[in-house]
């Protein structure tokens, strides 16, 4: 029997599958199986209970199996499995639009869909160079990324993003590309709850850079409105105002990166109305369909969508889109979300306990080898200090441990880990992922 042949032959047989984001020689060695999942839990094949710390990967935001939006898919599944969006529309891709229009701030009110966070980025990259074009400054085409940003795994992303080992082996990616200084600062802001006082000034440098490369040849600044993949970087009192009335005064667009923020994770359905800023673009997935079934998109204001719109009303406007753009199902999975979230008034329970969350996973600072704790809505990161000879493997130890041994998720990233749980977490599961992180943290000391 060949190799292939025994491998097809084997059901738990892990080889054939290269894993994103992950050590895969490690896990296959000994794996962290999920077989099933329910409202704050996953369950291993053995029926063991594992709390999740961290919404699967910042998506579950109402949590896993959530009946309302399985019935919905499972609906719209026998109703209408596709449709294309180029040309041809559907109900649900229409209604979902209406309804995320009403649910962004400002004149955020023009939908267009991808299926991730990484598309999402790389669309609204695109739509920024195409107005620029639109209006007549087609020297526009310099994108402002910032370090230690994460804005997915297309080139574009990568090439504005500014996590290291996200872009060292690909290359030169886009050109044009510059990017803003990162806000942390240990030094000025450790174990700080919300915004830090320290760092508002660092939006500066977009001056800096502006006057570098000639503002007249910029196009967009994409920023996260809280870092989160490098480990919940808050931002700093005052810093995104800033930004946009730097962008204002060169008109240069102000892209919000809320694949994370976005759906109540900060206790405001976009961190763009928690904040106060308005940017001209936001990104979003994830939450919108609390991780159910893959969605992103774009949300553009009045004036972004009103340059394209000219011309033959024959020809299309703007050259860009995905077979799966605002799929059926993900319409009805995103549109029972909404409806979750908005019965269930969980942006209003995440704001109301984020105080108490705060305080909560502060206690961790305790634990050894605890670096510094960052808090901001339903989120936090907890950095270990690294070993000399092993950067990254405290952290993973302690995700190992906390799977096997004490029966909870972690999400990690280097030697951060970030808690980010489902918004429906009472305050005994929050007590419970506290008292297994700090069990995890201690058995990787």
């Amino acid at each position: 029997m060949s190799a292939n042949a025994a491998r097809v032959s084997a059901p738990n047989d892990l080889e054939a599958f290269w894993m994103p984001f992950t050590s895969n020689r490690a896990f296959k060695k000994r794996p962290r199986m999920i077989a099933r999942a329910k409202d704050m839990y996953y369950y291993t094949p053995e029926g063991r209970a594992i709390i999740d710390s961290s919404a699967g990967l910042w998506c579950a935001n109402a949590g896993h199996n959530r009946e309302p939006i399985v019935k919905a898919i499972q609906a719209q599944a026998a109703e209408l499995d596709f449709a294309p969006n180029f040309q041809f529309g559907h109900p649900k891709v229409f209604e979902l639009s209406s309804r995320l229009a009403a649910l962004a701030p400002g004149d955020l009110d023009y939908a267009f869909y991808t299926n991730s966070g990484s598309e999402a980025v790389d669309t609204a990259l695109k739509i920024a160079l195409a107005y620029h074009h639109a209006r007549g400054e087609a020297g526009r085409t310099r994108l402002i990324g910032r370090e230690r940003g994460y804005h997915g795994v297309g080139f574009g992303g990568i090439s504005v993003g500014g996590m290291v080992a996200n872009r060292r082996t690909f290359g030169t990616m886009l050109s044009g590309v510059d990017h803003l200084p990162h806000t942390y600062n240990r030094a000025e802001q450790a174990f700080t709850k919300g915004e830090p006082e320290w760092g508002g000034h660092l939006a500066d440098e977009l001056e800096r850079i502006a006057q570098l490369h000639d503002a007249s040849t910029i196009a967009a600044v994409i920023v996260e409105p809280m870092a989160g993949s490098t480990g919940v970087l808050p931002p700093p009192k005052g810093y995104l105002k800033r930004l946009r009335q730097i962008c204002d005064k060169y008109g240069i667009l102000l892209i919000f990166d809320e694949v994370i923020t976005g759906f109540g994770r900060l206790g405001a359905p976009f961190a763009a109305e928690r904040f106060d800023v308005l940017p001209d673009i936001f990104t979003f997935a994830k939450g919108v369909t609390s991780g159910a079934v893959p969605m992103g998109g774009i949300m553009a204001r009045k004036h972004v969508y009103d340059a394209f719109m000219k011309g033959p009303e024959h020809v299309a406007e703007l050259f860009h889109g995905y077979t799966y753009s605002g799929h059926p199902l993900a319409c009805a999975a995103a549109l029972a979300t909404l409806d979750v979230y908005r019965d269930e008034k969980l942006f209003e329970k995440a704001k109301a306990m984020e105080e108490r969350w705060m305080e909560a996973v502060m206690t961790l600072r305790s634990q050894p080898n605890v670096l510094d704790i960052r808090t901001m809505g339903i989120t936090a990161a907890i950095d270990l200090a690294s070993r000399p000879d092993a950067v990254g493997k405290r952290a993973y130890d302690a995700m190992e441990t906390g799977y096997h041994d004490h029966g909870i998720m972690l999400r990690i990233t280097a030697d951060t880990i970030a808690l980010t749980p489902p918004l429906i977490a009472t305050d005994a599961q929050i007590d419970e992922i506290i008292e297994k992180t700090g069990k995890a943290i201690r058995s990787a000391a």
